[in-house]
C-alpha cells in the first residue's frame, strides 16, 4: 500500500514553525510497510489544499494530512476533505461533550467558533482527542482512505498511535511487524556497505537505514499471516546483522536510546560517571540525566568554558593550556584525570571543542572537537572534526562522547574478562 502526506498550514511555509510531523509519520508509516511517495506542504487556501488532496486521493492509498482543524477562519483541512469525498459536515454528539468538558476542567467557556471542531464528515470514523479540542477523522470512499490529525505533535502523535495504527493495520489482511537495530561509531554509507548485500536482495523482510546525530538505525520490517510468523522472518536477518555490525550495535530495542544503553551499562557494572564540558555547555550531563534511574550512577557535572575554570575546577595546567590551548588533547586528557580526582567518579569524560561559528584556524578548525574518557585510570583521548552549525556540532559531539563512554567501559571489562589487566 502506499501512503501520502500533506501538512497544512501558512506557518510551515514561511519557517515560522519546524516541519517534525512530516518525519514522524514518515518513520511510523514506513514501520508498518507503506511506501510514501509523495509529502507536500500547502498553506491554509481552500483552493490549492483541495487540488493537493484531489491529487493525491487520486495515486495513493492512504492519505494522510495534518494541520488546519482549528476553530479559526483559516482551519480549512476538514471543510476541504469533507466537501472533496462528498461528505456534508453533521455534529458529533461526543465531540461537543468533550469540547464542552475540555473547557469546563479549566474554568473556561468555549467561543462560538469551537463548536466548528465538532463538526464532522458523516460517515466518517471520529478519532478522539484527549489532548485538545481537535477531533481528528477518517474517511473512507472505495480504496482510499483519508485520515485527518490535528498539527500540534502532542495532539498527533497519540492520536496516530493509539487510533491511526490500528486502523492502517486492519487495512490489509496478515500482520506487519518490525524491529530495529541502532548502531554507534558508524556513519550510514559505511552500514549501506556491510549491509549492501541485504538491501539489495530485499524482499520480506525489508531493510531500510535511518541516520541520526553519531547512530544509525536499521529497521527490518516483515509481512505475514501472523505475528509468530512475522517475527520468524525478522529473526535470521537479525542475526546476520549483529554478526556484521558486532559491537557496534548497543541495542535492539526500539524504546532504548544511546544515553539509555549507556546509563543501563554503568549500572551493571556499578560505575559512577561525572562530565565536565566546555563546547557542549551541559548537554552531554542533559542527555544522561533524562535517562530515569541515573541517580544511581550519576554525581556530578561541570561546566568549564574558561580557562580559568579549567584550572581551578579541573586542575588543568596553565601551562599545557599555554602551550597546546583549551582545545587539545592534552588539556582533554588533563580535564578527564583531573575531573576523576575530583568528582571521585569511575568514569569520568572531558569534553572540549571548537563548535563555532568564529574562533576556527587553519590548525584548529570550527568542529574540531577532543573527548577524553577516563575509566578507573584507563584514559582514552580521540579527535573528531564534525561539521554544520554550531547546534548540529554540539549534538554530534554528545553522541560522540557516550559512544566513547560505552567503547571504553566494554574496553575496560573485557580486558579484565580476558586477563589483560588485574
Amino acid at each position: 500500500m502506499t501512503v501520502e502526506l500533506i501538512c497544512v498550514g501558512t506557518e510551515l511555509l514561511l519557517g515560522n514553525i519546524v516541519n517534525t510531523n512530516a518525519a514522524y509519520l514518515a518513520e511510523k508509516c514506513a514501520g508498518l510497510g507503506l511506501s510514501c511517495y509523495y509529502q507536500t506542504v500547502v498553506g491554509d487556501n481552500a483552493e490549492r489544499l483541495g487540488e493537493v488532496l484531489r491529487t493525491a486521493a487520486g495515486r495513493s492509498d492512504v492519505v494522510i494530512l495534518s494541520g488546519g482543524l482549528g476553530p479559526t477562519e483559516d482551519d480549512l483541512t476538514k471543510e476541504t476533505a469533507a466537501g472533496i469525498m462528498g461528505r456534508e459536515l453533521v455534529e458529533d454528539p461526543g465531540s461537543r461533550a468533550h469540547i464542552q468538558a475540555y473547557f469546563a476542567s479549566r474554568n473556561a467557556e468555549p467561543t462560538e467558533n469551537n463548536w466548528k471542531q465538532a463538526l464532522m464528515p458523516r460517515g466518517g470514523i471520529v478519532l478522539p482527542n484527549p489532548n485538545g479540542t481537535a477531533p481528528g477523522v477518517i474517511i473512507a470512499e472505495g480504496a482510499t482512505h483519508v485520515v485527518l490529525l490535528p498539527g500540534p505533535p502532542h495532539e498527533l502523535k497519540p492520536m496516530f498511535e493509539n487510533h491511526v495504527i490500528p486502523y492502517l493495520k486492519n487495512l490489509e489482511p496478515g500482520v506487519i511487524s518490525s524491529q530495529t537495530v541502532k548502531v554507534c561509531g558508524v556513519g550510514e554509507s559505511r552500514v549501506e556497505t556491510m549491509l549492501q548485500d541485504l538491501i539489495d536482495g530485499q524482499d520480506n523482510p525489508t531493510l531500510a537505514t535511518y541516520a541520526r546525530p553519531g547512530e544509525v538505525h536499521i529497521r527490518v520490517t516483515a509481512r505475514a499471516e501472523g505475528e509468530k510468523e512475522a517475527r520468524r522472518l525478522i529473526k535470521p536477518v537479525v542475526k546476520e546483522i549483529k554478526a556484521r555490525m558486532g559491537g557496534d550495535i548497543y541495542t535492539t530495542d526500539e524504546e532504548v536510546t544511546l544515553e539509555k544503553a549507556v546509563v543501563e551499562l554503568l549500572v551493571a557494572n556499578k560505575l559512577t560517571v561525572t562530565c565536565a564540558e566546555s563546547c557542549t555547555g551541559g548537554m552531554l550531563s542533559a542527555r544522561l540525566i533524562n535517562v530515569p534511574g541515573v541517580s544511581e550512577v550519576y554525581k556530578s557535572g561541570y561546566v568549564t568554558y574558561s580557562n580559568k575554570a579549567k584550572r581551578k575546577l579541573l586542575g588543568v595546567k596553565k601551562s599545557t593550556l599555554e602551550k597546546y590551548g583549551a582545545v587539545s588533547p592534552q588539556t582533554a586528557e588533563e580535564m578527564a584525570k583531573g575531573l576523576a580526582s575530583v568528582s571521585k567518579g569511575d568514569v569520568a569524560v572531558g569534553v572540549t571543542g571548537l563548535a563555532g561559528p568564529d574562533g576556527g584556524t587553519e590548525k584548529k578548525p570550527v568542529g574540531l572537537v577532543y573527548i577524553a574518557c577516563n575509566v578507573k585510570g584507563e584514559v582514552t583521548v580521540r579527535e573528531y572534526h564534525f561539521s554544520g552549525n554550531r547546534q548540529t556540532i554540539r549534538e554530534a559531539t554528545v553522541s560522540a562522547a557516550l559512544t566513547l563512554m560505552r567503547n571504553c567501559i566494554l574496553e575496560y571489562f573485557s580486558e579484565i574478562t580476558f586477563g589483560k589487566k588485574k
